[in-house]
C-alpha cells in the first residue's frame, strides 16, 4: 500500500455559520500551511441565510484554495460531505465541522497518520487523553449507549465511531453509496468501506462558539434507522479486499 497522496480536499459543512465560519477558515489555512502536497478547503453550504456564502466567497478573493460549494433545497449532514467530495479529485479526503468544536490544528497529525499508512484517521474523543469538555450527564449517556449499539455494524471496532471529524484516503470508499441524511456518516464507512488500517488520534471536544446545534430529535431517528440498514447489510464472515 503506497502512504503517499497528491491531494487533500477538506469538507467543511455550513447551514448559518456566519460567527464561525471566518475564524475557523484561518485556522484551517494556517494549519494546513505546512502540509507537503496541494489542498484544498471546499465549504459546502446548505443555503444559509445569515451571511455564510458572503463570508466564504469574501474569503476566496484573497485565498482561491477556498472554495464555496451551494446546495439549494437539501438539508442532511452526510450529503452535504459527499456532495463536496464529489466535487474535488483529491485522493485524500477529509471533513471538519464548522462550530469550531473540531480543532483544526489537528488536521496535520491525522494527515501524518495517513502518511504513517492509516487509511482512516480518526479525531477522537473517547480515545486515550481525548474529552467531551462540557458535556452534561445526560449527552454523555447518550453518546455512550450509541457508542456502544454502534460496535454490532463495524468491521474494525474504534472508540470513537460517531465522530464528525476524520480524513481517508479516497480509494477505500470509491463507487460506495452512503445515505444522504443524517450526521454519522463515518459509522457508515467503517461498515461499508473497504479499510485495513486505523488510527484514532485524540482531541477534546471544544464549546460551540457562535450558532445553534443543528442535531435534534431527528438525529437519533435518523442514527437508528442507518443502524437498522446497516445491521441488515451485514453478512457474516464476508470482509472486502483492503484499499491499496
Amino acid at each position: 500500500m503506497s502512504t503517499r497522496f497528491n491531494r487533500f480536499a477538506l469538507i467543511i459543512p455550513t447551514l448559518n455559520e456566519v460567527g464561525n465560519i471566518t475564524a475557523l477558515l484561518d485556522r484551517t489555512v494556517a494549519a494546513l500551511a505546512g502540509l507537503n502536497a496541494c489542498w484544498e478547503i471546499l465549504v459546502v453550504d446548505d443555503d444559509s441565510r445569515d451571511g455564510t456564502p458572503q463570508a466564504v466567497q469574501r474569503y476566496n478573493e484573497s485565498d482561491a484554495r477556498v472554495r464555496l460549494i451551494s446546495r439549494s433545497g437539501q438539508r442532511g449532514l452526510a450529503g452535504a460531505i459527499t456532495y463536496g467530495w464529489a466535487h474535488t479529485d483529491a485522493d485524500l479526503i477529509g471533513v471538519m465541522d464548522a462550530d469550531l468544536q473540531h480543532p483544526p490544528e489537528l488536521l496535520p497529525e491525522l494527515i501524518a497518520a495517513i502518511s504513517n499508512g492509516a487509511d482512516l484517521a480518526i479525531a477522537s474523543r473517547y480515545a486515550t487523553s481525548g474529552g467531551v469538555g462540557n458535556w452534561n450527564r445526560a449527552r454523555r449517556a447518550v453518546s455512550c449507549v450509541a457508542v456502544f449499539v454502534s460496535r454490532f455494524v463495524q468491521k474494525q471496532k474504534v472508540k470513537d465511531p460517531m465522530s464528525g471529524f476524520f480524513v481517508l484516503r479516497r480509494n477505500c470508499i470509491a463507487g460506495l453509496e452512503f445515505q444522504p441524511t443524517g450526521f454519522k456518516l463515518l459509522l457508515e464507512i467503517l461498515a461499508k468501506g473497504r479499510i485495513d488500517s486505523i488510527a484514532e488520534v485524540p482531541f477534546t471536544f471544544a464549546t460551540r462558539h457562535s450558532g445553534e446545534s443543528k442535531a435534534n430529535a431527528m438525529t437519533a431517528v435518523h442514527y437508528f434507522v442507518l443502524l437498522y440498514k446497516l445491521s441488515r447489510n451485514l453478512i457474516p464472515g464476508r470482509r472486502d479486499r483492503p484499499c491499496s
